[in-house]
């Protein structure tokens, strides 16, 4: 009898720290959207010609670093952590194009169909 309580105060457990991990990466999911559309306002700039502070640039990817170091602290097993990996490969695609957008805007006058794309090889970590 004792162990079917052990077992399912387990199970219990188990189940707030999933609803937990589900939780805490959709709080980020939430700030990335927010930021997501910050990029994209920048993009728009950018590709239209417009000339931007690096300071546009430099935040915004700041901000997608410490969600990314959120989802670092998130403890997190089955479909939660699948979650959270593809949260994680979203913050760094957008990471990826702040970088484009800050190599176009260092020099406008090139023609951008020519332009280096700078990629980052992000190590990835099994937690």
């Amino acid at each position: 009898m004792t162990n079917t309580k052990d077992n399912k105060v387990e199970e219990v457990k188990e189940s707030e720290e999933i609803s937990k991990a589900f939780a805490a990466v959709a709080g980020v999911r939430k700030e990335v959207d927010k930021l997501s559309e910050r990029i994209a306002a920048l993009e728009v700039a950018v590709n239209s010609g417009t000339k931007v502070t690096d300071e546009e640039f430099v935040v915004p990817a700041e901000l997608l670093m410490r969600e990314l170091l959120k989802l670092d602290g998130i403890g997190a097993e089955g479909e939660a952590r699948l979650q959270r990996k593809a949260e994680v490969r979203r913050i760094q695609k957008y990471h990826e194009t702040l970088d484009k957008l800050k190599t176009i805007n260092s020099n406008p006058f090139s023609d951008k169909h020519k332009a280096v794309s700078v990629t980052t090889n992000w190590e990835t970590f099994d937690s």
